[in-house]
């Protein structure tokens, strides 16, 4: 899709958007978050991920809003989902969800031509002790890269905050994806990568809108990617997860477009 937003191009090339821009993200952001709240009943024992991802695409299409993945690079689901040692872009299809079985449910919306970006873990059941913890330091991860959004900073800063936590935990953080920028556009500059070192990278700025989405395993960072070339799977088989926020930079640090307006980002809260 053509960038078509406002304001003007750093010289690392990331968009630094207007004021008003936000209510856009903020649209977007509130959809793919109510869509992801809303699938929470549904992640039961003995539902298929096909079954998940058509009950996503009903809601976009309920929701008034377009699916960002549908059609992107020839996907064709509305959701990506990650079930266990899948790190990330799962695709739905007929494997039956069992009782303790983790996944990571990734939904991209297209509001007014605003994209919302988010993911969130789910639990099938009751999970085991380690993948419980595991989702918990991911998603602490994540809000302590958050935490260290604010102009004058810098990207290395978000890294380096996230992996020094995960690390401090026994845990590794995946290196081979990263977040994103994103705006009127799905994908664009910076790559916001979850590990580096302080001070490094480009200088964060009012205005820049990424995301945030960092993904953990219990064992080695290293992953492969499938023959599909979707899949991306742990290379030692140990679990993984991921959260994702998208956030905006303002004067006073960051904004969050995709809280969950029903308070249950987490599995465990509510």
């Amino acid at each position: 899709m053509k960038d078509r937003s406002r304001g003007h191009l750093t010289r690392d090339g990331i968009r630094i958007y207007e004021a008003a821009d936000f209510a856009g993200m903020h649209r977007a952001g509130r959809v793919a978050a109510t869509i992801l709240d809303e699938m929470i009943e549904h992640v039961v024992p003995g539902v298929t991920t096909g079954k998940l991802d058509e009950i996503i695409t009903a809601k976009v299409e309920a929701a008034g809003a377009r699916s960002a993945t549908i059609g992107y690079k020839g996907y064709r689901h509305a959701s990506c989902i990650s079930v266990n040692h899948v790190v990330c872009h799962g695709i739905p299809g007929d494997k039956v969800l069992k009782d303790g079985d983790i996944l990571n449910i990734d939904v991209t919306v297209i509001v007014d031509g605003w994209f919302g970006d988010t993911s969130r873990m789910y639990v099938a059941g009751r999970p085991n002790r380690r993948a419980e913890r595991l989702m918990q330091v991911t998603h602490d991860a994540l809000m302590l890269g958050i935490e260290t959004v604010k102009p004058g900073n810098t990207f290395g800063d978000i890294g380096a905050a996230i992996q020094r936590y995960v690390e401090s935990q026994r845990m590794s953080v995946v290196r081979d994806f990263c977040g994103h920028g994103l705006g009127q556009v799905f994908h664009a500059p910076p790559n916001v990568l979850h590990y580096g070192r302080p001070g490094t990278g480009a200088v964060l700025e009012e205005g820049m809108f990424f995301t945030i989405e960092p993904m953990v395993n219990l064992g080695r960072p290293q992953t492969k990617v499938l023959a599909d070339d979707w899949t991306a799977v742990t290379r030692d088989k140990s679990l993984s997860a991921q959260y994702e926020h998208s956030v905006g930079v303002t004067s006073r640090g960051a904004e969050i477009f995709t809280l969950s307006p029903a308070g249950k980002f987490h599995p465990t809260w509510g």
